[in-house]
């Protein structure tokens, strides 16, 4: 899931308000660090999620052993391959995007911005090729070679040496979430301590965090803890008991999943400045949705798996094939390559296996429906050929109660999903037609028509529908790196825009929910704005490509 950029391009400015004019507003998106502080319940909740992951590696790893012990060498194997294998995985990728965070590669673009942001010149970032021109910053971007810089680059090449070996042992013990769970918890500690300055800075870092760990453990606890589920439950149907320690693994495996759907849509709506945040009463409701939900399914496929092993990997298999057909054709966007895009929905077409989970921006009401009689009608399905083919002899004094635990936990789920849709959304209460547009858009500000249409980029390859623009005649000529000029809106704005400081203007249409902006997917941009946070006394603004009219797109300026 680690994207990358195609085709994408940056422009970062230092605008001087004597030169330039006011940007509009509405495209500035910024951190509502302002209105909202670190928190203790913000504490509290990243322990949280600390102690279920604990909890849910811990206790399968202990299952995993006592059934060593017992010679249930079958079963121990399983437990122990859904255990090892996703965490593997995810320690891959979290190391691969360490590494990438930590690489000398592009530390020139950091070191040029910074300097053109001193400098007040202009600084061009292409994200498609490794040419990086910095408009009158030469002179500041080239650094004399002194005693004292020797010195410093030294330490720094010792710090960075340590930094490497003490991340590839994190990694092999499988504790990179848990150091990233702490950096989390030590930038939000920071971001409310420090000044507004440096607040704003570990803001930034926290919450390009808290995206990287909830990407993560979505990944994990898909691969590890739904499948350890199934198989924990069918386990005990197929002994005609429960012992304790297999329901306590179950028991953390479904916590596990629960949260970390609810976990990603906080950390979602947090990080989005067009969009408002999920309160912790709402958070819990969301936990006791997917709970019951998620609980009901996961019993009707170990009843349906305890007679029928063979045509139940049939079924998953069909039933994520179609759920991953049916997230493609929605032509999603989440990624910055077509790629990484396939590879996202099939991954959330493993999610589909067990739950809901929204991945397009517009009227959910429609979609959601249509995948809850999907599953409820593949529950009740499955859950009756387990009562017709079942041995009476073993299990007829506990069918209809079990029966019963599916539907009841079914229905709970699907009541708890009513209370927050109309009483705990972030936008209010939702009732009627206006239900369609849930876990969608929010109010958007009033839109300011853009800039007339000169020559619109080729860059944006993988603009969707409406967005998609037809670009008359060859454009070959045109590098990569585009401009927004800024202009005067003509209409007023509810208060004055900054004009000083860093413009990181993106040549991306902004990232609709529920995806994270583009700032947060690709790593470069992240670098970037770090440096210029860091080095500027202003925040740096971010701009990103105006489509607000279908036809219509902000003037650009390339440069050769």
């Amino acid at each position: 899931m680690a994207a990358k950029s195609d085709g994408a391009a940056v422009s970062v400015q230092n605008v001087n308000p004597s030169r330039s004019q006011p940007i509009p507003e509405h495209h500035q998106p910024q951190y509502r660090h302002d209105g909202k502080r670190y928190s203790l319940l913000d504490c509290c909740w990243v322990l949280c999620a600390m102690l279920v992951f604990f909890s849910d590696g811990a206790t399968d790893l202990w299952l995993a052993v006592d059934y060593y012990l017992k010679r249930d060498y079958w079963w121990f194997g399983l437990t122990l391959v859904f255990v090892v294998v996703p965490s593997v995985v995810v320690q891959v990728l979290s190391f691969r995007w360490f590494v990438y965070d930590y690489s000398d590669s592009n530390s020139s673009s950091g070191a040029a911005a910074a300097a053109a942001a001193a400098a007040g010149g202009d600084f061009n970032f292409s994200t498609k090729g490794s040419d990086k021109r910095g408009a009158g910053s030469t002179a500041g971007a080239r650094a004399v070679p002194t005693a004292a810089s020797s010195s410093r680059s030294g330490t720094q090449t010792c710090c960075r040496v340590c930094m490497w070996l003490f991340q590839s042992i994190i990694h092999i013990l499988q504790l990179g979430q848990v150091w990233r769970y702490l950096r989390s918890l030590y930038l939000g500690v920071q971001s409310r301590w420090r000044s507004e300055h440096e607040r704003c800075h570990f803001h930034w870092r926290m919450m390009f965090e808290s995206a990287d760990i909830n990407m993560l453990r979505l990944l994990e606890t898909f691969l590890k803890s739904a499948p350890q589920l199934v198989l924990q439950l069918s386990i005990m149907i197929q002994r005609n008991q429960v012992e304790p320690l297999q329901g306590l693994s179950a028991s953390a495996s479904l916590v596990a999943l629960a949260w970390v759907i609810a976990s990603y849509q906080k950390v979602l709506r947090d990080s989005r400045d067009d969009k408002m945040s999920l309160s912790y009463k709402a958070v819990i409701i969301q936990i006791l949705w997917h709970l019951f939900t998620i609980g009901a399914r996961t019993i009707a496929f170990a009843l349906f798996v305890s007679v029928f092993q063979l045509y139940f990997g049939i079924f998953i298999v069909t039933h994520w094939c179609i759920m991953t057909f049916w997230i493609i054709q929605g032509e999603t966007d989440f990624c910055m390559s077509k790629w990484e895009e396939i590879i996202y929905n099939m991954v959330v077409g493993i999610i589909y296996i067990f739950c809901w989970f929204n991945v397009k921006e517009g009227r959910t009401r429609y979609r959601m429906f249509i995948y809850y009689f999907i599953t409820l009608t593949e529950n009740a399905a499955l859950t009756v050929l387990w009562y017709l083919y079942r041995d009476p002899q073993t299990t007829d004094f506990y069918a209809l109660i079990i029966v019963c635990v599916v539907v009841c936990s079914f229905a709970l789920g699907l009541f708890f999903m009513f209370i927050y849709y109309c009483l705990l959304h972030p936008n209010g209460p939702i009732f009627g037609s206006q239900w369609g547009c849930a876990e969608g858009e929010g109010p958007e500000p009033t839109a300011i028509p853009p800039d007339v249409v000169t020559s619109p980029p080729r860059s944006l390859q993988r603009t969707m529908g409406a967005e998609r623009e037809q670009v008359p005649g060859d454009r070959d000529s045109c590098m990569p790196v585009f401009q927004v000029r800024p202009s005067v809106p003509q209409t007023p704005v509810a208060r004055t825009p900054r004009t000083e400081g860093p413009v990181i203007r993106i040549d991306l249409p902004r990232k609709m929910y529920p995806a994270w902006d583009a700032h947060f997917i690709d790593r470069r941009l992240r670098k970037t704005i770090l440096v210029l946070e860091h080095t500027s006394p202003v925040t740096p603004r971010l701009q990103y490509r105006s489509l607000s009219a279908p036809k219509e797109v902000m003037e650009y300026e390339t440069t050769v």
